[in-house]
């Protein structure tokens, strides 16, 4: 018996040993390689086989700043400081979760990447765990324009509509390069539920926050807050 759970434990050691070196590897690589896809985009076709999938990925240079500005005034204002995580955004997530019905998330940028890429959607503390690992070596290992880059070519903005180069095509017939302020606050105003919401027909409530990201834009500094990500 003590046999049998010796050779369980030392199996369990080599698993979790193995996952570590292995993820920690997988998110060196992406460093400099462009990762093919997401496990977000597996998820989707896994659920609906016969979409069609739309993905073209564009670097850095080639995505309107506009765009990258807007994603960050909408989702993760403090994401040139912080190292993965936003204690502050936590902290006033649980204070308003504990007295609203509608739960609002606290994940950053980065945490949206390591869960786009490498993990499922689904909401648990499991995940939340791997998500955690993931984060802290993505932030260690890239760097924040490298964080954003893979962000904005990952990130879901429609039923099989995958990054901002797909995304401008999809709704205004446009290269992610060309993207107005307008457009790019309208793109990140829908972000927390892109199946739902569109921008080129927006509700009022994506007007309204649309025009609260143009104002948060301009607050933190326009395109010369990129400047910080370098």
């Amino acid at each position: 018996m003590k046999s049998l759970f010796k050779k369980i434990l030392n199996t369990t050691k080599k698993a979790i040993m193995g996952f570590m070196l292995l993820s920690v590897l997988l998110v060196v690589l992406m460093r400099w390689v462009n990762p093919l896809g997401s496990m977000l985009m597996i998820e989707r076709k896994i659920a609906h086989w016969n979409m069609t999938q739309q993905r073209i990925w564009k670097d850095w240079d080639q995505i309107s700043d506009n765009i990258k500005i807007a994603v960050i005034a909408a989702e993760d204002q403090n994401f040139s400081n912080h190292w993965g995580f936003d204690f502050k955004a936590m902290n006033r997530a649980l204070k308003h979760n504990q007295n609203n019905k509608k739960i609002r998330g606290a994940s950053t940028i980065t945490q949206q990447v390591a869960k786009n890429i490498f993990l499922w959607s689904s909401r648990s503390w499991i995940r939340k765990g791997f998500e955690s690992w993931f984060t802290l070596w993505i932030e260690l290992t890239w760097s924040k324009q490298r964080i954003l880059e893979i962000y904005l070519n990952s990130v879901e903005w429609d039923e099989g509509v995958f990054g901002i180069e797909a995304a401008s095509r999809h709704y205004f017939k446009v290269s992610a390069n060309q993207l107005t302020p307008t457009q790019a606050s309208l793109l990140a105003a829908i972000l927390p539920n892109p199946r739902k919401w569109s921008p080129v027909n927006p509700n009022s409530h994506i007007q309204k926050k649309a025009e609260w990201i143009r104002t948060q834009m301009n607050n933190l500094g326009g395109k010369y807050y990129l400047d910080k990500l370098k």
